[in-house]
């Protein structure tokens, strides 16, 4: 089913794309690189976001096939509007060198297993925490924010050769992160319908 996409999306991606030229990205780079800017406008994501298309075409294949979505707050939760989301922060208790939102980690990979999309857009100790796992994830958006440990969790995460979205800088958090696996979500099966997409 196609969404409908308001006016006023329209002209902010016609907006966007006036003072970004996103055309050499190919065709789920530049969803999720568009999507992100959108959501944050900040032109600079364009260069800071780490990405790669075979692994973003995989990652949109399990998502359609109906692979499970973790996030790791409720925050990022709310940003995704087309599937239903796991999330064990509120179960979760820290413990001895164990945060919240790594038990939440936990949690989340004894209910799914391998093979889920993981979405962590605040907690860079649940990004850690997902890299000691062995969830063989079909795609890790890992775009915490903060001065302590986010980017360090995201330079981990590209050095584990997991496939991942991530960003170098210390900038993320629960918008932008929900903005890359919407764009996921967003983008079309089919190649007819990619490219009507694209012209929107």
């Amino acid at each position: 089913m196609n969404r409908v996409v308001h006016p006023i999306e329209e002209e902010s991606f016609r907006r966007l794309r006036a003072r970004l030229d996103t055309s050499h990205f190919p065709p789920l780079t530049r969803a999720v690189v568009e999507r992100v800017i959108h959501s944050a406008a900040d032109l600079e994501y364009a260069r800071d976001l780490v990405l790669d298309e075979g692994e973003l075409a995989k990652a949109h294949a399990a998502l359609h096939a109906g692979a499970a979505v973790v996030v790791d707050v409720e925050m990022v939760a709310a940003g995704i509007t087309r599937r239903e989301t796991v999330c064990r922060l509120k179960e979760a208790k820290a413990g001895p060198g164990l945060t919240r939102s790594a038990q939440a980690v936990r949690l989340a990979y004894a209910e799914v297993g391998p093979g889920a999309v993981w979405v962590i857009g605040c907690a860079p100790t649940a990004l850690e925490e997902l890299l000691t796992l062995d969830a063989s994830p079909a795609l890790v958006i890992g775009l915490p924010v903060g001065f302590v440990g986010a980017a360090e969790s995201k330079a981990a995460l590209r050095a584990s050769g997991l496939p991942a979205v991530s960003n170098v800088s210390e900038k993320g958090g629960s918008a932008v992160a929900a903005a890359a696996l919407n764009a996921l979500l967003y983008h079309p099966t089919s190649s007819a319908d990619a490219q009507s997409e694209e012209k929107q």
